[in-house]
């Protein structure tokens, strides 16, 4: 036993703390009625006592000024910890959200396996973790659906150090042993293949695929013609000012996919632009995309080019529609390279699956997830207040077309609420300012308004999963990556969480 329900409301349940026991924040805990046990958490903590306050001050007087012990009542009597507990489930032979408070007196247990023997795996399970009771780790593996936690957008939110990298990695390592999604990162750091470490490429799958200016064997050449490009990938990636952008569309117009080449070699439109805004356009294209204009020829000294490079984006979409995870090392690109290379393929893809949907086809198709780091970069509002981009449109509508995101971020503030608010699954880690919880809390689905300080004092590795798909948020622990990995990724859980069965 570690406590007795002693007062309280429905949402706020408070429990004397036995004597000699702890209950934590986060903890979760059982109180059994006759024919149900409810699950509950602890979000606060308080301390009690029989003493008055007078009584504590005199007390404690005594104690301080006078170094003299003076006692009233038994020690395991006269003071004690009160913690507040809320409701999270009804555990029966159908569980359903409470509606009911626990009986007035009842005990309150430490949760047991047995406890949760009801859940069951989902199909197309996503491995985050194991269930976390306070600072537990239980023996219980928590399993996400993960085709429909995908393509419906996660957030993975925390302050720096608390373990998003760790946790992407892991998911990943699970996922390239299923053929359900397919997934593309984007790789600011180049940390998830494990170029010189234990990384991604020693799983024993043979779905990744990698991307590099500079491959090691085995591993494809990143190369994008010019040709594919078109304005609107721009959107997010540069800032263009209006007669820039009316530019850019007649360009675009008269010249197709030559439109790029037409400005470099300094073609005519027939429109009337200044000869300032297309020298402007033109210098930024020539840096942007890492080309150079030398004896009326086009040299290209990256990615970007004029002759090869035409199968590339097609050749990574097939990748993503078999199912296949494409890793695409960015780490030696500035941050609007990184989003016009992510642009390409992100406009690619869904353009694609919306095809797949007008032609019956869609159903067929494994989901897409889009990994972003750094997420505000092309998701903050000022960054949506110059126009929305293909990630704005993919976080607003991607779910009708089985195309979600992945977003990483440690300032969720920063993001619209509305797009927040339609990433239905958000997986939490430690966020120690204010603003940012405020943020997460405002655009869970489940209600987390007394969670605030149980986030703030989450440990690295430990987590808070809220999604649509669950019933109620769920605390996890999250293995370190090559522990992880190290074992067979494969293994059957004995038992596992999905919260879409519940009742």
């Amino acid at each position: 036993m570690k406590g007795l329900i002693i007062s309280g409301k429905f949402g706020e349940i408070r429990v004397r703390q036995k004597h000699g026991e702890q209950i934590e924040l986060g903890e979760l805990l059982i109180a059994e009625n006759k024919d149900s046990k409810i699950l509950m958490q602890a979000y606060d903590l308080e301390y009690g006592s029989q003493l008055s306050q007078s009584n504590l001050e005199l007390v404690s007087g005594m104690k301080i000024e006078e170094d003299t012990d003076m006692e009233f009542m038994d020690e395991k009597i006269r003071s004690y910890t009160i913690a507040l507990l809320k409701n999270l489930i009804t555990i029966t032979k159908k569980p359903h959200s409470s509606k009911a408070l626990p009986d007035f007196f009842s005990e309150v247990r430490e949760v047991k396996k047995e406890d949760l023997s009801f859940l069951t795996k989902p199909s197309n399970p996503l491995f985050v973790g194991n269930l976390r009771s306070g600072s537990k780790q239980l023996d219980f593996g928590i399993f996400l659906p993960g085709e429909k936690v995908f393509s419906h957008h996660i957030l993975i939110s925390a302050t720096t150090g608390r373990g998003k990298s760790n946790l992407a990695s892991v998911m990943l390592w699970d996922l390239l042993g299923k053929d359900y999604a397919g997934i593309l990162v984007l790789d600011p750091h180049d940390e998830y293949y494990g170029r010189n470490r234990f990384g991604l490429k020693d799983h024993p799958s043979e779905n990744l695929i990698y991307y590099s200016i500079n491959p090691p064997p085995g591993a494809f050449t990143l190369k994008i013609n010019i040709r594919q490009i078109k304005p609107s990938h721009f959107n997010g990636a540069a800032d263009w000012s209006d007669p820039q952008k009316e530019a850019l569309s007649a360009f675009y117009k008269k010249f197709k996919e030559k439109w790029i080449e037409a400005i470099i070699t300094e073609q005519d439109t027939g429109s009337k632009f200044s000869e300032g805004t297309i020298a402007v356009i033109r210098r930024r294209l020539l840096n942007l995309l890492s080309l150079d204009f030398v004896d009326r020829n086009i040299i290209c000294n990256g990615i970007f080019d004029v002759n090869s490079g035409l199968s590339t984006l097609n050749e990574i979409c097939m990748n993503l529609e078999r199912g296949k995870m494409v890793v695409i090392d960015t780490s030696i690109f500035s941050g609007n390279v990184e989003i016009l290379i992510g642009s390409l393929i992100s406009t690619e893809i869904l353009n694609k699956y919306k095809h797949y949907k007008n032609s019956g086809e869609l159903e067929g198709k494994p989901v897409v997830s889009i990994f972003l780091e750094e997420a505000p970069r092309v998701l903050g509002k000022e960054v949506l207040e110059k126009g929305q981009n293909i990630f704005s449109t993919i976080a607003r509508e991607g779910r009708k077309f089985k195309v979600g995101l992945t977003a990483i971020t440690q300032l969720p503030s920063l993001i619209p609420r509305e797009i927040l608010a339609n990433m239905n699954t958000k997986i939490i880690l430690g966020i120690e300012m204010q603003p940012e919880r405020q943020a997460i809390i405002e655009s869970a689905a489940q209600d987390l308004s007394s969670d605030s300080r149980a986030i703030a004092s989450l440990d690295k590795g430990e987590a808070i999963i809220t999604s649509n798909f669950t019933r109620f948020a769920i605390p996890v622990k999250i293995p370190l990556f090559e522990e992880f990995a190290k074992v067979d990724e494969r293994k059957e859980t004995k038992n596992s969480f999905e919260g879409i069965n519940l009742g």
